[in-house]
């Protein structure tokens, strides 16, 4: 009896699991919110984590965070379709990492900070982008500008990271993640103060790679959110879908565009 009610039960679990993870209930909805503030604190937990002392407080919430990522990480395996394929991806691979860094805080507390990688991926996600979308009408107007925005926070993020993590307990003047994300920004933004600068091979290795692509990358995604927004309307003769705001005919060409607008321009 009990052997033949497994199947059903797990079935009725798959079930509900995916209705809060891929439903559009008011209940899934808040369930993805709840989610998303989560993954939010967990990144300033893991911030103001490197500039604090390690007591027993920081433990129990250690514990409590490694349980929810433990949980929602299951949840997941049981809601994807191929549990083996989603394995190896690179979300699933994300939380694995903080997973293993919270489970050997010793050795791998640094790799934490890898959680920004899930907060990218929910943003960009169909359901998180929608939700925005749908309730939040400076979102729709705005949509390129803040994933732009998003995404440069993400990029400085993951270098100033990567910086904490090799050089936390190598370099004397990075003691904690801001002074690794004041020494990332001095370089991505070709300041240089030179109050801190790399002593070791590995460390001028890093801060080569950044100087020579991180820089490049980091003045493109400037650029993105402080050129000129434009709006996608697909032309019926060419096909371009990228126009100015207040385009009349199409630049590449020459179409008349009836381009719909809210009154804004």
């Amino acid at each position: 009896m009990g052997d033949n009610d497994s199947p059903g039960r797990f079935e009725r679990l798959q079930t509900v699991l995916r209705h809060l993870y891929f439903g559009h209930s008011e209940r899934a909805r808040w369930f993805r919110w709840a989610l998303l503030t989560f993954d939010v604190t967990t990144v300033l937990f893991f911030i103001v984590a490197t500039m604090i002392e390690h007591d027993r407080p920081y433990a129990v919430v250690n514990f409590v965070i490694l349980g929810v990522l433990v949980l929602d990480f299951l949840a997941r395996m049981i809601v994807a379709n191929r549990p083996l394929r989603y394995l190896v991806t690179f979300g699933s691979l994300a939380d694995l990492v903080v997973i293993g860094s919270l489970v050997a805080p010793l050795f791998l507390e640094n790799l934490a900070f890898l959680r920004i990688i899930r907060v990218l991926r929910l943003l960009r996600s169909y359901h998180v982008l929608h939700e925005l979308r749908g309730e939040f009408p400076f979102f729709r107007q705005h949509e390129e500008v803040i994933q732009s925005s998003v995404n440069l926070g993400v990029f400085v993020f993951l270098i100033t990271a990567v910086v904490y993590v090799l050089e936390g307990h190598r370099n004397p003047a990075i003691n904690n993640y801001m002074d690794a994300l004041y020494f990332t920004v001095t370089t991505l933004t070709t300041t240089g103060f030179g109050d801190i600068t790399m002593q070791d091979t590995l460390g001028r290795v890093v801060a080569v790679v950044i100087m020579v692509f991180g820089v490049a990358l980091f003045l493109r995604l400037v650029q993105t959110i402080f050129r000129p927004q434009k709006v996608r309307y697909a032309c019926p003769e060419c096909g371009l879908n990228r126009h100015e705001p207040d385009a009349v005919h199409c630049k590449h060409c020459g179409h008349t565009l009836k381009i719909p607008t809210e009154g804004e321009w």
